[in-house]
């Protein structure tokens, strides 16, 4: 146990401000429900052990400046499991951050649910489940930090249900246990580093810089942007924003090695941002980079960008997790067009290329919040329209929207290669097509 830091210790570690919420405990029979011998002595040795009388310390909190609902698990106190007074105490923290409408976070390290209470203490992860729905549906986010070790219903609730999760370096991350895994399990598998690379946690995040990047995270969350995103202003490859010529012309524009990428429009808008880090269904997408940023005049926004690259399924339901969150805290959504398509090699069809920009459009239709459309580079067919805003979609002068790509097009149609370039002039696929077209509200910088 001296290892592991207590309760308190992580709750000074990375607040300003921190007051107790003080929870009545439920009447027990001795032993606990299930009469288990010795467990009364268990928790008074625990309790002696820690300062604490339950595996959880709950309160309100400041972080960076920011009212928050914070939650710290106290490892020693029978290995931060879970409870029925845990529970009793969760949901108390959970009522009272609706109450105040502040984000909850979660400081978690816990083996899981208490063997001593059995389906009593199993059944707090379906109550802890439904209070965060609840938090959910209010429009409150909610942030957890995964410490050694976060395990079993703790992680498989507070830790992965969260709209945010970081971790701390080699940090013991999943829902089996090391007691309790396969004999031939890779332990590798069940590490923060190993679950931030499977997309299941969003950052790993050194203790010492905790404080700031929870600070970072909370003010972005709660400062929404009351106006929708503008566009962008035209970041031109060339030096000039003259007019596209020929269709065949904004292709080869468009693909220009030295044209701005998604990275450079992101730092020019933005003062600065954080990245939400994967689909939570085992992958990432090094093509796609989503996050919330703050911009200097109008507060928090939420982007998702292709970065020039086929975009992969875990790449749509990276974008799709990210505007849907967005949608529930109501912060505005830019999209950053970039991609000569979606992926669509075998392993991209396996994993759900379909369903996965299904998602995005689904996401898109559904979001009450307004998103806003800038077309970068390349915007190839369907994976490129999935990210697209109806009646707010603007284009830069080196990009180019196509039904498919110009060559692809070409052999369908039966016509010769050498027929390439006209086709893309059939396509209209230029950025001024698209406004004649009634397909985008302009071109910006021209």
């Amino acid at each position: 146990m001296a290892d592991h830091p207590t309760a308190r210790d992580l709750i000074a570690s990375v607040t300003d401000h921190f007051t107790e919420l003080t929870v009545p405990p439920t009447p027990q029979p001795a032993d606990g429900p299930l009469g288990w011998p010795g467990y009364d002595t268990q928790r008074t040795r625990a309790a002696a052990r820690t300062g604490e009388t339950e595996s959880v310390v709950c309160g309100t909190a400041r972080i960076g400046g920011v009212d928050t609902t914070l939650i710290a698990f106290e490892f020693g106190y029978l290995g931060g499991s879970l409870g029925e007074r845990t529970g009793d105490r969760l949901e108390a923290a959970f009522t009272r951050a609706r109450e105040l409408r502040t984000p909850v976070v979660s400081l978690i390290a816990t083996g899981g649910s208490r063997m001593q209470e059995g389906m009593r203490a199993l059944i707090q992860l379906r109550r802890i489940a439904e209070q965060s729905a609840h938090t959910r549906a209010a429009g409150l986010p909610q942030v957890a930090v995964a410490y050694d070790p976060t395990t079993g219903g703790g992680w498989a609730t507070l830790g992965a249900g969260a709209d945010v999760t970081l971790a701390v370096p080699g940090a013991q991350i999943g829902f089996a246990g090391s007691r309790v895994r396969p004999p031939d399990a890779d332990p590798a598998a069940y590490t923060a580093e190993d679950q931030h690379a499977h997309g299941h946690v969003d950052a790993v995040v050194p203790q010492d810089d905790l404080p700031q990047e929870l600070a970072r995270w909370l003010r972005l969350l709660t400062n929404p942007s009351r106006e929708p995103a503008d566009p962008p202003h035209a970041l031109t490859g060339d030096g000039t924003s003259r007019p596209t010529g020929s269709g065949w012309t904004a292709v080869l524009r468009a693909r220009a090695a030295e044209r701005p990428r998604a990275g450079a429009y992101l730092d020019a808008y933005f003062t600065h941002r954080v990245t939400l880090s994967g689909d939570r269904c085992g992958g990432t997408d090094d093509g796609v980079t989503c996050g919330f940023g703050d911009h200097p005049t109008h507060g928090t926004i939420a982007y998702a960008a292709q970065l020039g690259t086929a975009t992969r399924p875990e790449g749509y339901r990276t974008i799709a997790r990210t505007i849907r969150l967005a949608d529930r805290l109501r912060i505005p959504v830019l999209t950053l067009v970039d991609t000569p398509g979606a992926a669509n090699d075998t392993e991209a069809e396996r994993r759900g290329a379909g369903p996965a920009i299904a998602e995005v459009f689904a996401a898109v239709a559904e979001s009450r919040t307004p998103i806003t459309t800038l077309v970068i580079g390349e915007g190839g067919s369907g994976g490129a329209l999935a990210l697209t805003a109806p009646g707010r979609t603007w284009l830069t002068p080196d990009s180019y929207f196509s039904v498919i790509a110009p060559e692809l097009a070409t052999a369908i149609l039966k016509r010769p290669p050498t027929a390439t370039e006209s086709t893309a002039d059939d396509l209209r696929l230029r950025p001024q097509d698209m406004v004649d077209l009634g397909l985008a509200e302009g071109v910006i910088g021209e």
